[in-house]
C-alpha cells in the first residue's frame, strides 16, 4: 500500500515538474494564428520537441525520486530529488544566445551578397546565388524568401516577411538596406552592405563581450551549488540524524520552502543573464 501510494504521488509530482519545465522553457515556434490549443497539447508538443537524451534524463530523475522516497520513507524526496536533478542543471546551463547567433549569420550573409554584387549580380540574383552558403540560422528564412520571390512577390514584401520571421532589430537593418538597394537597381548596394557589415562586426564583438561577462556570475553560482549539494549528500551519508528534524511535517514544509526559494533565486539569475532582444523598427502590417 505504501509503495503504491509513493508511486502514485511520484507520478503526480512528475507531471507537476513537467508542467513547471514547460513554463520555464520557451520553445521557439511561430506565433499561433488559431485558438489556444489547450494545456495538454502544449505540454505534449513541448515533450516531443525535447532531445532523446533530455527525455531519458527527466524519466530517470523521476524514477530516482520515487526510489529515494520508497527507501527513505521521506515523501518529500518525490519532489526534491527530481527538482534537483532536472531544474538545477537546466537553470545553471548557458542560455541560448539567439541574438548573437542571428547576428553572426546575418554578417556572413551580408558579406556573401556584397561579394556577389561586386561580380555584377543584382540583389535578387545575389540572394539566390548565396542561399546555399549561408549559416544554418538563416537557411530556412532565406529559403522561404527565395520561394516568395519565385512566386512573384515583390522584393520589398518578401524581405519584410523574412524580417517578421526573424523578429530581430539587426535583421530589420539588413532587410531595409537590401530593400533600398534593390529599389535603386543595386546602385550603391555594395558600399551600403560593406558599411553595414562593419557595423554588425562591431555590435557582434560587443555582444560577445557582454555574454562573457554575464557568464561569470553563473559560473560562480554553479560552483557554489555543486559544493552545497556535495556537502548535503555527504552529511546524509555520514550523519543521517542531521536531517531528522526535516522528517516532521513542519520540517518538510521548511525544507520545501528553502528548496523552492533557492530555485527561485536561480530562475531570477537566469533571467538576468539573458538580455532582452532589441526593439524592432520594421513592421509588415500583416
Amino acid at each position: 500500500m505504501g509503495l503504491t501510494l509513493a508511486i502514485s504521488a511520484g507520478c503526480a509530482i512528475g507531471l507537476g515538474v513537467l508542467l513547471l519545465l514547460a513554463g520555464l522553457i520557451r520553445a521557439e515556434r511561430p506565433p499561433s494564428t488559431g485558438s489556444s490549443t489547450g494545456l495538454w497539447t502544449r505540454v505534449r508538443s513541448w515533450w516531443e520537441s525535447l532531445p532523446r537524451l533530455r527525455k531519458t534524463w527527466i524519466l530517470v530523475s523521476l524514477a530516482v525520486g520515487v526510489l529515494a522516497a520508497v527507501i527513505s520513507g521521506w515523501l518529500l524526496a518525490l519532489l526534491l530529488v527530481p527538482a534537483t536533478l532536472i531544474l538545477i542543471p537546466l537553470l545553471l546551463s548557458a542560455p541560448p544566445q539567439r541574438e548573437i547567433d542571428t547576428l553572426a549569420a546575418l554578417d556572413r550573409w551580408v558579406r556573401l551578397i556584397s561579394t556577389s554584387l561586386s561580380a555584377g549580380k543584382s540583389i535578387r540574383d545575389a540572394i539566390f546565388a548565396t542561399r546555399r552558403q549561408i549559416s544554418p540560422a538563416l537557411r530556412e528564412p532565406v529559403a522561404r524568401l527565395c520561394m516568395r520571390l519565385d512566386q512573384r512577390w515583390t522584393m520589398r514584401d518578401s524581405l519584410w516577411a523574412m524580417a517578421d520571421e526573424l523578429e530581430s532589430a539587426d535583421a530589420d537593418a539588413v532587410v531595409a538596406a537590401l530593400a533600398i538597394a534593390s529599389s535603386r537597381g543595386g546602385s550603391g548596394g555594395r558600399a551600403t552592405l560593406a558599411a553595414l557589415s562593419d557595423n554588425i562586426q562591431d555590435r557582434l564583438r560587443a555582444l560577445r563581450e557582454i555574454a562573457a561577462e554575464r557568464a561569470k556570475p553563473r559560473a560562480v553560482v554553479r560552483q557554489v551549488t555543486l559544493i552545497t549539494l556535495a556537502v548535503l549528500l555527504g552529511a546524509l551519508l555520514l550523519n543521517p540524524t542531521f536531517f531528522a528534524a526535516y522528517t516532521t511535517p513542519l520540517g518538510q514544509l521548511i525544507a520545501l520552502s528553502l528548496a523552492f526559494a533557492y530555485l527561485g533565486c536561480l530562475v531570477m539569475l537566469r533571467r538576468r543573464t539573458v538580455p532582452p532582444m532589441a526593439p524592432r523598427f520594421l513592421r509588415s502590417g500583416t
